[in-house]
């Protein structure tokens, strides 16, 4: 079906120094993941527990100056006393203990427990005013791979309503260059990274070599970044960052996309290691699907070689069910060394500016 015939099929996305309108199609990537790399600007969603969707969009503005800021919009979300929690204080200190017990038998070294909060928030159409909303983050808490998405369902064909200030890259390919800059250590400001927020990030970074040597030109891994500390709004971060080289057989061949997210998804800072571990034991302790937050959100541009995906963390996304309501995740990485009253504490402090801003009452700071 030609979407761009359809005058109700009104989607856009938008990113750092890109902009998108005119969906015309969409793809499961899981089925149909070469077509990433035979041309067109795609949009990606994909959830870090469900479908993994791309739209080709035919419409692309690239600027380096940000768009006007359109003082007509205002944001209205949910009051701040309305955000419900998928998991307790009480039930994620005891998710922490369970994940520190499987650690001490050797099942895992590192999982990442997630909760979701969720408030009611009630709209018509295909949902609340992204735009409003992703402006009030950029005033609020810039970031370096923020992105709002919005493409209505139609016809059955699921949409997507994503606005995010993530400010980790998943997946950046330049060319035949890959890079892949994972956040693991989280410090409140004025504080000290713990050993134990070391530790994690060096399990992720080696986690990520390993999941970028899928695709890569032997011998090409490398670390250009290690255990940098990051500033960012309200808390800082541990980054490291990996790099390689493509292959030739994944030099933007057919191969490319399906084999780079099958090797690399869901990412592995938001995971845990081994990963496959991690995912059986997340699966056990959550009590709420996360959704695109932890999954991939970004573009691909076939024609020009390029991409850049975020993790789908700092994530607000909207669904219609219950007459509509407003999600955000936020989580821990839980270690041996994890205290878990501690890691709770990190979940909120992770949340706290973000829910601020999204409800319509406005915490002082």
């Amino acid at each position: 079906m030609d979407w761009s015939k359809d005058p109700r099929r009104a989607g856009s996305a938008e990113f750092r120094g890109v902009r998108a309108s005119h969906p015309v199609e969409r793809i499961d990537v899981a089925t149909h993941g070469s077509r990433l790399a035979e041309g067109g600007f795609w949009v990606l969603v994909a959830e870090f527990d469900g479908a993994m969707s791309a739209w080709r969009f035919a419409n692309v503005e690239r600027s380096e100056n940000p768009p006007a800021h359109d003082s007509t919009r205002h944001w209205d979300g949910p009051a701040a006393e309305a955000w419900g929690t998928s998991m307790s204080r009480a039930a994620y200190v005891q998710g922490v203990r369970n994940i520190r017990h499987a650690i001490s038998e050797g099942d895992v070294y590192q999982v990442n427990l997630c909760r979701v909060m969720s408030a009611p928030l009630p709209s018509e159409g295909p949902g609340p005013d992204a735009v409003a909303l992703s402006q009030t983050l950029t005033s609020g808490n810039p970031a370096r791979f923020a992105s709002r998405i919005v493409v209505p369902s139609i016809d059955g064909s699921p949409g997507v309503w994503v606005v995010s200030a993530s400010p980790e890259l998943y997946l950046g390919i330049n060319g035949d260059s890959i890079t892949s800059s994972p956040i693991k250590g989280t410090a409140a400001p004025g504080e000290s990274m713990l050993p134990k927020d070391e530790a994690e990030n060096v399990m992720i970074t080696d986690l990520i070599r390993n999941d970028l040597s899928h695709v890569a030109l032997p011998g090409s891994v490398r670390v250009p970044e290690f255990l940098a500390e990051h500033e960012h709004p309200g808390l800082s971060h541990l980054q490291s960052t990996v790099k390689a080289t493509l292959a030739p057989e994944f030099d933007w061949t057919p191969e490319l996309w399906p084999t780079l997210l099958d090797g690399t998804f869901p990412p592995g800072s938001v995971s845990g290691a081994p990963k496959s571990s991690a995912l059986e034991i997340i699966g056990r302790e959550e009590q709420a699907e996360r959704g695109p937050y932890c999954g991939g959100i970004g573009w691909i541009d076939a024609d020009a070689q390029c991409a850049e995906l975020a993790v789908g963390i700092r994530t607000f996304w909207w669904t219609p069910a219950h007459g509509g309501t407003l999600h955000f995740g936020t989580g821990a990485g839980i270690t041996w060394g994890s205290d878990p009253d501690g890691e709770w504490r990190e979940t909120e402090l992770k949340a706290r500016r973000l829910i601020a801003l999204a409800s319509s009452e406005r915490m002082t700071e």
